[in-house]
């Protein structure tokens, strides 16, 4: 197979388009990191919604073996999306209001991709895509994703493959593969709660309770999502067993 000599590792990666899209607003130091962090996380976000589109399809096959692979890298990506809140915060309060007021009407609130993600693991409400415009990318993306089984509902298709008629505690009571998927998908949901709530300390330590960027509601709101489970039903049957 040949090889194509023009192909560096700069190409490759993209990295001129990538390093040349922080654009800062203001001559502020920090106003850098706040790019950089939330870059980053965007493409994050876009790595667990590729994860968890294949995640749906090993689930939807069957396949304990691979979905548990799979589960445990998407486990492993959220607690590094958790861990850069540790680097957010070594901004102080003056810090990030130095370059506030440059940001105008942005704010995390308007991550599409947050919001597909929510989709994917259940969320089913209007008010995840009623702030984006009717013909924007973001909404169709977000509607799109409310349209297809979510991956609770996989993870019952999953089940029926494995000789399940979705009675969970029959699946822990095997405890085989099965009972081992359902505790990872607890994991997820653990760790998307932990993900909340050092998200939300963090706006307090930051911007107290002060509105958000763009309008937004900021940590009033932000504390109304905490310990709202992604899979209640795995979090109830621990009565039953």
């Amino acid at each position: 197979m040949a090889h194509d000599a023009s192909l560096t590792y700069t190409s490759y990666l993209a990295l001129d388009e990538i390093l040349d899209a922080q654009r800062p607003r203001s001559d502020e130091h920090d106003e850098m990191l706040f790019i950089v962090i939330h870059q980053v996380y965007e493409l994050w976000f876009k790595q667990l919604l590729h994860e968890l589109a294949y995640l749906q399809e090993r689930l939807e096959d069957g396949d304990t073996a691979r979905a548990v692979r799979t589960l445990r890298r998407i486990l492993t990506v959220l607690k590094v999306v958790v861990a850069q809140i540790d680097v957010l915060e070594t901004m102080t309060p003056s810090q990030f209001t130095s370059f506030r007021t440059r940001l105008d009407a942005a704010s995390g609130f308007q991550s599409a991709q947050f919001r597909e993600l929510e989709a994917v693991l259940g969320r089913r409400d209007e008010g995840a895509f009623e702030h984006y415009q009717q013909d924007s990318p973001g909404r169709r993306r977000i509607i799109d994703a409310m349209s297809r089984p979510s991956l609770w509902e996989s993870f019952l298709g999953y089940l029926k493959t494995q000789g399940y008629d979705g009675d969970l505690r029959r699946v822990y009571a095997d405890d085989e593969g099965a009972a081992l998927v359902a505790e990872h998908l607890v994991d997820l949901d653990e760790g998307m709660q932990e993900w909340r709530y050092r998200h939300v300390k963090m706006v307090e330590r930051t911007i107290g309770d002060k509105g958000g960027t763009g309008g937004s509601p900021g940590s009033e709101y932000l504390r109304r999502t905490l310990f709202r489970p992604v899979f209640p039903e795995l979090w109830a049957i621990r009565r039953d067993l």
